[in-house]
């Protein structure tokens, strides 16, 4: 691949640019820095929020923009505020959460909040996936309604992830858009509402085109930007569903996945 096909690089952070650790290495530094040289453009597409991406992207010297909450924020990190955001209705979320706790039994839930300096908040019996993430524990389910917010976590106490998915999806319908992105991670966000909205909005506002974007993933959740980007890449460790539609498998993200690729795109000096 030539490295003037590709002005756009879009990659997941959790199981994709990051290794276990929640670091970047340095190989994967050099590479990104191949990339700016050049002229290309790096995008974080993740389903954290702001709140949680921005230590990362003051790692990753990311000043412009990142796609955050699965695709329901833009947020331009230079300036610290939203460039676009969607909430997920909180009457449609608790209704969601009812029809899947009634053909699973209860679920443990915690809401991510709108904003750039929303909280994570956890209810009792909610264990956080990513232990080094803050979150706010409540006392009960009705704090997490207190504010607007961009997305529900679901845990189920049996149930694997991809079942708890597969149920919810059956029975919220319209109410919301059902994605699971990591290990413990299924979540309800706005409806129509995908990593691949939010690159696509992000992209438009860089004067960036969808035939020239190169994307890096791991899980289910990031099927859409592969399906809206030019090439997708998934990670060794990646779900099946995602490999499935990718364009090509590189190693794991504690090999370097993502600058072994882009080594062969961009060089190595």
């Amino acid at each position: 691949m030539d490295r003037t096909a590709y002005s756009l690089v879009a990659t997941d952070l959790d199981g994709t640019l990051l290794r276990g650790d929640d670091t970047v290495s340095e190989r994967s530094l050099a590479a990104l820095a191949r990339v700016a040289g050049a002229g290309a453009r790096h995008l974080v597409v993740t389903g954290r929020p702001a709140p949680r991406v921005r230590p990362l992207l003051d790692r990753l010297g990311c000043q412009g923009l990142a796609v955050c909450g699965q695709g329901a924020q833009v947020y331009d990190a230079g300036a610290h505020r939203m460039l676009w955001s969607v909430t997920l209705d909180r009457e449609l979320a608790e209704t969601a959460l009812g029809k899947i706790e009634a053909e699973v039994g209860q679920v443990h839930a915690a809401v991510d909040q709108d904003g750039v300096d929303g909280l994570t908040l956890i209810e009792p019996g909610y264990l956080m996936p990513h232990p080094t993430l803050p979150a706010v524990r409540v006392e009960r389910r009705e704090e997490l309604w207190a504010t607007p917010i961009s997305k529900v976590l679901l845990r189920h106490p049996d149930l694997t992830d991809d079942e708890l998915a597969a149920t919810a999806r059956a029975v919220v319908g319209s109410l919301a858009t059902v994605t699971m992105s990591g290990p413990g991670t299924v979540e309800l966000q706005p409806c129509g509402i995908t990593k691949a909205t939010g690159l696509a909005l992000a992209a438009e506002h860089l004067g960036l085109r969808r035939e020239r974007t190169i994307a890096f993933g791991d899980m289910p959740n990031d099927i859409p930007m592969f399906q809206w980007a030019a090439h997708g890449v998934a990670m060794a460790g990646a779900h099946p569903e995602l490999k499935a539609v990718a364009d090509e498998v590189t190693t794991t993200n504690e090999d370097d996945g993502v600058a072994v690729v882009l080594e062969r795109i961009f060089g190595t000096s």
